[in-house]
């Protein structure tokens, strides 16, 4: 395998990657399902964000769980995982350090449960810990706590009491002030921020005039989210640089071009998700584009294109 460009290394929440690449939770199972495919290797990530993880092992949402749409994807799978102790005491010691960075993603019912499950994670050796803040609240009135700043705050700051880890939220585009809810989750102690999760959809088999998707609702992503991501990141990018929070810019990414757009919009790593399902092999042909586009301009990294878009 080729040694990675020197220009693609980048620093997130202390991490020193090897690309801006971050491949997305939900995306590659445990870290290796995709490891099976000729030519595909976790090196050609920065980064892996694992599968959400939940305290209690769960079996998901009745299917259709998945249903593709136009430039895009829903998915409603519910977080089926087989729960924390397994993952921590199984699945973890199987992962091969040497190829990449790991990161869990972690979800809760309820904000005690969120602090429960960080500090487990924190006796671990995993590099840091994803907070999916787009759970419903189980135990108060049902909405999602990422789609309320002060619930999202309590979720954060609960962590941050639980675990020394790079703590990075992942924010909901559901919301009507993404900045604002940025803005807490940083003053609650969040290294840094994953912009953005799925956008809330639907589609309907106009045959039996039922939602395709078990759940109803599922979470849509792919090309067709891109525009509002690049949006989202830009104005979560606002706040997040007096802080200097780093963000994970994600949201339809499926090319080099695309990575570039939203490293220029704020972001200082990229997600890639639902373009490993039409090409496994996505990562190696957006590394050669960034650090080509990089080569071209004249810049010496990543962090150097980080944020430098001029509005009209």
């Amino acid at each position: 395998m080729a040694p990675m460009k020197s220009n693609l290394k980048t620093h997130l929440c202390g991490l020193y990657l090897d690309s801006p690449i971050v491949l997305l939770s939900g995306c590659v199972g445990f870290g290796k399902e995709y490891t099976r495919l000729k030519g595909f290797s976790n090196a050609d990530a920065g980064a892996i964000c694992l599968k959400g993880t939940t305290l209690d092992p769960r079996q998901g949402n009745q299917p259709h769980r998945i249903t593709e749409t136009a430039n895009g994807m829903l998915n409603a799978i519910g977080l089926q995982n087989p729960g924390a102790e397994k993952v921590i005491n199984q699945i973890l010691p199987s992962l091969d350090r040497a190829e990449t960075k790991f990161i869990i993603n972690i979800s809760g019912s309820s904000v005690e449960e969120y602090g429960e499950i960080a500090k487990r994670f924190d006796d671990t050796d995993i590099d840091a810990i994803e907070i999916n803040i787009s759970c419903p609240n189980v135990k108060e009135g049902g909405v999602a706590f990422g789609n309320d700043p002060d619930m999202s705050y309590r979720v954060v700051d609960i962590c941050r009491k639980n675990t020394k880890k790079p703590l990075i939220t992942k924010l909901s585009p559901n919301q009507t002030d993404i900045a604002y809810s940025a803005k807490r989750c940083i003053e609650a102690g969040s290294d840094g921020l994953a912009v953005i999760n799925t956008i809330m959809g639907m589609a309907i088999d106009t045959e039996t005039r039922r939602p395709i998707i078990g759940n109803n609702s599922g979470g849509l992503s792919g090309p067709a989210i891109k525009p509002i991501a690049l949006l989202n990141v830009h104005q979560v990018h606002q706040e997040s640089k007096k802080h200097n929070i780093p963000i994970i810019g994600q949201g339809g990414i499926a090319t080099a071009s695309d990575a570039i757009e939203f490293i220029i919009a704020g972001a200082t790593a990229v997600g890639v998700g639902t373009a490993l399902f039409y090409d496994p092999l996505v990562c190696k042909k957006i590394n050669v584009g960034i650090s080509k586009y990089l080569t071209e301009t004249g810049m010496k990294s990543v962090e150097s294109l980080v944020g430098t878009l001029e509005l009209n």
